[in-house]
């Protein structure tokens, strides 16, 4: 059985609608995939609509933005309720962050690059939370780098003057938060040291494993071999799974649906604990 558990759709930061994205990961000879948006459900149902066509089942999720001591860490959070108040309103908070964010970060950058937010909005499409990755795609269709990917090693990295923090949960929270509507936590890519100087400590997994973490995203393009078995001996420490994923945003970034799977072993954990089902042909 093949696993991508985390993809995002034209609802966050993906350019593939969700019903495109099942389509593509049919394509694929994919049998399962994630919808993990950024702190949004929004995508969902057109997906499960796209379910009995493409044959392709649905594993739903939402990819949490969490920050510990300034340090951002990403949580999926797989078959949750989406009505459970308290995570609710989190997610609800989150994205207002991040536009709030945006806004400010696109302020900073039109002193020095030719961008205003009307070019971030035009960007966004129908997205419910907007972010860097449309920061990006405004430069890009400026003119001022060739793609995502170089946008974000330049003026949208976290070491960048032009950055902004955003609010969001504490990551032992969120895990809380996610168990009590029901759902299943995996740390996604926890050792990418490319995306920010620093990485969220050890002792703070350990508190989000007694939170009920289920699992550790060890297979990710944004892992080298060395980080994934940092990832490896750190879930074995704690006695968590492991997981692998595309983190699959269409033509957003070079990640290619399938490139990295979960194993099915913990798909049927999720699933088992899981307050949803998963959505199947």
């Amino acid at each position: 059985m093949r696993i991508d558990p985390h993809t995002h759709s034209s609802y966050s930061d993906g350019t593939d609608t969700p019903a495109a994205l099942m389509a593509a990961a049919a394509r694929e000879g994919l049998d399962v995939v994630g919808l993990t948006d950024h702190d949004t459900t929004e995508g969902w149902a057109e997906a499960a609509a796209a379910v009995p066509r493409t044959g392709v089942s649905l594993l739903r999720g939402t990819e949490i933005s969490c920050s510990v001591d300034g340090v951002t860490l990403h949580l999926l959070a797989y078959l949750f309720d989406p009505d459970y108040g308290p995570l609710a309103d989190a997610l609800t908070a989150a994205r207002q962050s991040r536009s709030n964010r945006t806004r400010y970060m696109v302020e900073r950058l039109a002193v020095d690059y030719p961008i205003t937010w009307e070019d971030v909005l035009a960007q966004s499409a129908d997205a419910v939370t907007i972010g860097r990755p449309h920061i990006a795609d405004a430069l890009v269709a400026a003119g001022v780098f060739p793609n995502r990917s170089a946008a974000f090693a330049g003026p949208l990295a976290t070491s960048s003057p032009y950055y902004v923090h955003y609010w969001s949960l504490e990551p032992v929270e969120a895990c809380r938060l996610v168990r009590a509507a029901g759902g299943v936590p995996v740390a996604a890519h926890p050792r990418a040291a490319n995306r920010q100087r620093r990485l969220v400590p050890d002792a703070t997994f350990a508190r989000m494993a007694e939170a009920g973490l289920a699992a550790l995203e060890v297979d990710h393009r944004d892992h080298d071999p060395a980080q994934r078995e940092q990832a490896r001996a750190l879930a074995r420490e704690l006695g968590v799974g492991t997981s692998g994923a595309s983190d699959y945003h269409g033509d957003g970034k070079p990640n290619r649906l399938g490139e990295n799977l979960m194993p099915p072993a913990l798909l049927e954990q999720i699933v088992a604990e899981g307050a949803l089902p998963l959505i199947t042909p």
